[in-house]
């Protein structure tokens, strides 16, 4: 029994195992691939926590069972996607070499949204980093992002936004997303924002209004 746990943990380390969430295949809601069909991997664990946040239930990857990525694999090629998002919680906290060569050798797009608190490891297309307050990401992996999506709360996110400018390459790119709760408090201001700042750009989680997951 025990020479079993410790392979399954080996597998787990390996990134050959992972405590995934969900699985499903949908539309890109928010940021620079929005309206692009895409196969979503939520894998559980995060250890940031944020209050706002509307995927509470991942936060535990006890409550999800390492799967096995072969056969997570397999269901993205069924599903017909030519992409996949990989998100969380906090899906840095894994190795996700494993899971990115297999997609890469499939001919599958990779996007990863991470809040780049962790070391990023895999095979990308595209990264999002969603920088968090109680939890900033590592200066070394900001320079990775081809998209930086801060999410905007209350007006300090403003300021909060500006301090990665000079931290990321010169054609990432740059959105302020309003928090899904405050969004006709905040959106008036993010566009007057973004009008007299134009680097910034607005991203919206349209998923919310059109209803899919």
């Amino acid at each position: 029994m025990k020479k079993n746990i410790l392979k399954a943990e080996d597998n787990t380390k390996q990134g050959r195992f992972l405590p995934i969430a969900e699985e499903f295949y949908s539309v890109q809601g928010e940021g620079y691939n929005t309206g692009k069909a895409a196969y979503f991997i939520r894998i559980g664990g995060c250890d940031i926590g944020c209050f706002w946040c509307d995927s509470k239930d991942t936060w535990n990857a006890l409550d999800f069972p390492p799967l096995n990525v072969d056969e997570v694999i397999e269901r993205v090629m069924k599903s017909g996607a030519n992409a996949v998002v990989v998100t969380g919680g906090e899906p840095a906290l894994y190795n996700l070499e494993y899971l990115t060569r297999l997609l890469k050798i499939q001919g599958i797009e990779t996007f990863l949204e991470t809040s780049g608190s962790e070391s990023i490891s895999g095979y990308w297309d595209w990264i999002c980093i969603s920088p968090k307050h109680n939890f900033p990401p590592i200066e070394n992996q900001l320079i990775m992002a081809d998209e930086l999506k801060i999410i905007v709360f209350e007006d300090i996110d403003f300021s909060w936004a500006e301090s990665f400018m000079p931290k990321v390459k010169k054609n990432c790119k740059l959105y302020l997303q309003p928090e899904w709760s405050r969004f006709k408090e905040i959106i008036p201001q993010i566009v007057e924002y973004v009008k007299s700042n134009n680097r910034w750009e607005i991203s919206l989680q349209s998923h919310k209004f059109m209803r899919i997951p």
